[in-house]
């Protein structure tokens, strides 16, 4: 049964944020997050929130049909600058303190949204941080309904990859991630969710480095990281492989591979409501210490994920927030030795009032 969405009930609380942050309305501008207030899905588009939970949309004459389709229920205005038309607006209602997004909105945009807003009047814009990205970070029913969608073509298309036997020594990076995009195409997706990672041997030790014209060889570590997207949300995995299997690998290889999968299983074990974003980061990168690879292990341990690839929570050493049911978030520790190769283990969690939900459900094996 797929979950209604309430786009008026998602304004609504968006509104309830703008007393606390001085703001009497807010332009939204940022494509994922008008879609996620409106349901508007164009390219171009604003939505205009007041601090009474009322709202009106700008798009322009390409998106008319569109907009009327996807967000019927709002007062539309035309205008190629949909953000600066708004901004009129708001003003014309008596709007002094009016918010926009400073995380998206340019220097120069926010010169022509304030003079819009006419600070002659003694209108004013307020900066905002986060508003919309927090709301987003507790994923509603629909969200998640969404989000196990995507996931699952591309655990069918990855399941699909192996069985076929491509992933042989003589095979390209970019043979295996053509092959890979194809299969999440034609089981459902949209596109991809970002550009696919096949790194093989000394490759791997690049956190991203794409697929390359590179062959792959006997005993070579091969990561691959991908993603689906389909009605606008995204998945995010990654598996590790040896080619030729695990007889093929090196010592040194299967003991870094160990050690990436105890880091990454501690850390989904970790991704419980209440635990602070700097703790799941710290179960994974405590294990990869205490193995002597700490300073391999180069990146944070996971984000987000939703009409955003990397999108809050985000779990590093500097996170301050706090797990909550309904937040998802990948869990993903590395090694990477320059020169060698690495090892990646990723997936994406839900975290629920237990155990949290692995929607990304691949064999952890080489």
């Amino acid at each position: 049964m797929t979950a209604t969405i309430d786009y008026a009930d998602r304004r609504a609380r968006l509104a309830e944020q703008l007393e606390h942050v001085g703001c009497d309305a807010i332009v939204v501008d940022h494509p994922p997050h008008v879609r996620w207030l409106t349901g508007f899905t164009g390219s171009n588009g604003a939505v205009l929130v007041h601090a009474d939970g009322s709202a009106m949309v700008s798009t322009d004459g390409r998106y008319t049909t569109q907009i009327g389709i996807e967000a019927p229920d709002l007062e539309l205005h035309l205008s190629r600058n949909c953000a600066v038309e708004l901004a009129g607006r708001a003003g014309a209602a008596g709007v002094t303190r009016l918010g926009f997004e400073a995380a998206h909105v340019s220097v120069a945009s926010m010169h022509r949204i304030a003079a819009a807003l006419d600070p002659a009047a003694g209108a004013e814009l307020t900066e905002t941080v986060d508003l919309v990205e927090k709301l987003r970070a507790v994923k509603d029913d629909a969200e998640l309904e969404a989000l196990r969608d995507v996931a699952d073509i591309a655990v069918r298309a990855f399941e699909g990859l192996v069985e076929s036997g491509i992933i042989a020594a003589g095979t390209t990076e970019r043979a295996i991630a053509a092959d890979l995009e194809h299969r999440m195409r034609v089981g459902g997706a949209d596109g991809i969710a970002f550009e696919t990672i096949v790194a093989s041997g000394p490759n791997s030790a690049k956190p991203h480095a794409g697929a390359e014209d590179r062959e792959l060889c006997d005993g070579d570590l091969l990561t691959i990281d991908f993603g689906a997207a389909k009605n606008g949300y995204h998945s995010d995995m990654t598996r590790t492989l040896v080619v030729g299997g695990s007889e093929a690998a090196e010592d040194f290889a299967m003991e870094i591979y160990s050690t990436v999968l105890r880091a990454q299983l501690a850390g989904v074990a970790a991704a419980r409501p209440g635990t602070p974003l700097a703790d799941v980061d710290r179960a994974c990168r405590e294990v990869i210490a205490a193995a002597g690879h700490g300073e391999y292990f180069v990146h944070s341990t996971g984000h987000g994920i939703g009409l955003d690839v990397h999108e809050a929570p985000f779990a590093s050493t500097r996170s301050k927030e706090t797990l909550a049911a309904g937040m998802t978030l990948t869990i993903e520790p590395g090694i990477y030795v320059p020169g060698y190769g690495g090892v990646r283990i990723e997936d994406t969690v839900i975290v629920t009032d237990g155990e949290p939900e692995i929607i990304t459900p691949l064999p952890k094996t080489v």
